[in-house]
């Protein structure tokens, strides 16, 4: 198989992989074709004067080499294995871009709450879809789509605001990076939770809202007590 499960934690210790043009390509195909994921290349690093910079060209680049190339990506996405794989020959080296809001949306949550939630779901027996983890500290947990236009409302009945407590709902109009892109000089997106046989069928947003709000609430506290 492809992906093989991993345990909670190992991608706070992992190395980061290097990010070869053929482990992209490879990588786009298969999640195209094995998962019937919507793909997209986007920009890339460039080693320039011994400094790595992202190939838009904007030295200040927030997302360098991870950010679609052009206004109309959504229409660029394929979900084509033959066409991820001419699109990847081009350009091997760039970013793997997923749009959200169609095969899946993702939740959005700090690195710190995530883990606090996978915890807690392991203990809970809940399904999971796959989780990302990324170099900026995020962790974006892979539900069915509709979870972004859901999520506020579902936090609120909670008792919270998704805003205050940092969990972000990505779905149309939105995409997320790939591994094992890598995103400026601070590392690979990884997989805390990799795609598998058995994680195929995702979660709606109702059956995790509850365990990572209550982590992204805590972990909010937390930061606040810190600075009181």
């Amino acid at each position: 198989m492809l992906f093989v499960e991993e345990p909670i934690g190992v991608t706070e210790t992992a190395q980061v992989p290097q990010q070869r043009g053929e482990q992209l390509l490879d990588a786009a195909v298969r999640y195209a074709e094995e998962r019937h994921w919507d793909v997209f290349p986007g920009t890339w690093l460039e080693a320039v004067e011994g400094v790595e910079r992202c190939s838009c060209g904007d030295t200040g680049c927030a997302a360098a080499g991870a950010h679609p190339t052009r206004p109309d990506w959504a229409g660029q996405a394929t979900g084509s294995a033959a066409a991820a794989r001419r699109m990847w020959s081009k350009q091997p080296t760039s970013s793997i871009l997923l749009p959200t809001g169609r095969t899946f949306d993702a939740i959005d949550v700090p690195e710190s709450a995530g883990f606090l939630a996978l915890a807690r779901m392991e203990r809970m027996a809940l399904t999971l879809g796959p989780v990302t983890c990324t170099p900026d500290r995020r962790m974006l947990f892979f539900v069915l789509p509709g979870a972004a236009a859901k999520a506020p409302d579902l936090v609120r009945n909670l008792g919270w605001d998704a805003d205050t407590i940092d969990l972000v709902g990505r779905g149309d109009g939105h995409y997320v990076a790939a591994p094992p892109t890598r995103l400026g000089g601070r590392g690979a997106v990884q997989w805390a939770r990799r795609p598998t046989p058995a994680n195929r069928w995702l979660p709606d947003a109702e059956e995790l809202i509850s365990p990572l709000a209550y982590a992204c609430a805590r972990e909010a506290a937390d930061a606040k007590a810190r600075l009181s």
